[in-house]
């Protein structure tokens, strides 16, 4: 067990490369079991779910050969129809869901065990159901697994439609669909980044697919899939985190090598929240010293953030936003309706003494600018940890943050990288 130990009030400054998508290296990653062929992936995060997920394909037969720190090649060519999916590692992230789709269109059969992941509300397994059961497959339970069969031990080609657009079932779908002989039509899908990512990567297996980025998909399957060399697609949710991390600090970041087209939303988004950012090319630059301000609606009417399917704003930035509330003039309605819990991590924050009033569990209304002190706090899951994170780093005094393997979850060695910009934070052993 580790822990953080931040001497906050520091302006952080200088540049930062984010590292790749962690929602992108998950279901880029399971696509390998699609084929016998080597498949190479690049720009892969080091993170603890990145690495839980390379211990499930391990165990399914697939090959992994670490090729540098962030390149993985994959062979699955030794996984057969009796893989089993090892529910210990299942357990530690709900990405493990995602070779389900693999597996059956590759196999005809899947066994799956419940998945893990962070507590942030109910997730439901349904629409990926539904896609299967579209796809001309059955389910049913064998204890708490789910087992997926493929009806004449294929499945076959037809039209899925989703009824929410959710992004692990849509990636799911997309999967089943590219090793489906025929035409696989995905109605309401979900279009965020890491699912055009994985879309353009299944295009390089050899899977035709029409309108990768919208919300309907057309898929052309193949009997067969072929390897390939991707390039996983930089974390927009990592970028936003650093984009607030300037903000909240006072300090200067150039965020380098980023998709401008991937950030619309959450620039405008911040702006509102008084956070001033520009492009120089593919650099993303948030100007130091800039004095937060909240803007309000015509009428003067509290500003609102509200999270919703891509292209609104990410709901994976909802607790990083509550954060830079804390430090904005001004009030802001966050409404996370996606998810009941995962604004329950505000507490943490207010113990941090920022202004935070919980109207019900899907809306805060967060009133700035609050000086942050250091507290003792302890992070409940991936995106609420580096809000407490990005708390502690513009707070005055010490912080201790405990079980930080959460945030190791998802943000690669982020001790080491804000170290650079000037944070002082040390990992430290806990007995």
């Amino acid at each position: 067990m580790e822990k953080f130990v931040i001497d906050g009030g520091v302006a952080l400054s200088g540049t930062v490369t984010p590292a790749g998508n962690k929602n992108g290296a998950l279901p880029i990653l399971a696509a390998s079991v699609l084929t016998s062929e080597e498949v190479v992936i690049r720009n892969v995060p080091r993170i603890r779910d990145v690495e839980a997920m390379l211990e499930l394909l391990e165990h399914l037969g697939v090959t992994v050969e670490r090729r540098s720190e962030h390149s993985v090649a994959l062979c699955a060519a030794g996984v057969t129809a009796e893989a089993v999916v090892e529910q210990a590692i299942a357990d530690r992230i709900r990405a493990s869901f995602l070779l389900a789709g693999p597996l059956l269109a590759r196999f005809g059969r899947a066994v799956m065990p419940p998945p893990g992941g962070d507590v942030i509300g109910r997730r439901r397994l349904d629409p990926h159901l539904d896609a299967f059961r579209a796809l001309g497959a059955r389910d049913h339970f064998q204890g708490t697994d789910i087992v997926l069969e493929a009806e004449g031990g294929r499945l076959r080609a037809g039209e899925v439609f989703m009824d929410e657009p959710s992004v692990m079932a849509t990636e799911n779908a997309l999967m089943a669909a590219a090793l489906t002989p025929g035409t696989t039509v995905i109605g309401n899908a979900a279009c965020e980044p890491h699912v055009q990512d994985l879309a353009r990567m299944l295009v390089g297996m050899g899977a035709e697919i029409e309108g990768i980025g919208s919300n309907r998909l057309t898929v052309h399957g193949r009997d067969e899939l072929g390897g390939c060399d991707h390039r996983i697609a930089p974390d927009h949710i990592e970028i936003g985190s650093f984009m607030a991390m300037a903000g909240m600090t006072g300090g200067e970041i150039r965020i380098a090598d980023t998709e401008p087209a991937d950030l619309r939303m959450i620039c405008l988004v911040f702006e509102k929240l008084g956070l001033r950012s520009h492009f120089e090319g593919n650099d993303l630059l948030v100007p130091g010293g800039q004095k937060l301000l909240v803007s309000r609606d015509m009428g003067d009417h509290v500003y609102k953030v509200q999270d919703g399917p891509w292209p609104q704003f990410p709901a994976d930035l909802t607790s990083i936003a509550v954060a830079l509330a804390t430090q904005s003039e001004g009030q802001v309605l966050v409404h996370e309706w996606m998810f009941e819990s995962r604004l329950f991590f505000c507490d943490k924050l207010v113990s941090m003494g920022a202004k935070i009033h919980i109207s019900d569990p899907h809306r805060a209304l967060v009133m700035g600018p609050a000086p942050l002190r250091g507290a003792r706090v302890e992070s409940p899951d991936i995106r609420a940890g580096m809000a407490v994170l990005l708390a502690a780093l513009s707070a005055e005094g010490r912080t201790e943050i405990y079980n930080i393997r959460q945030i190791d979850r998802g943000y690669e060695r982020i001790d080491e990288r804000v170290r650079a910009l000037g944070a002082r934070i040390e990992r430290v052993a806990v007995d």
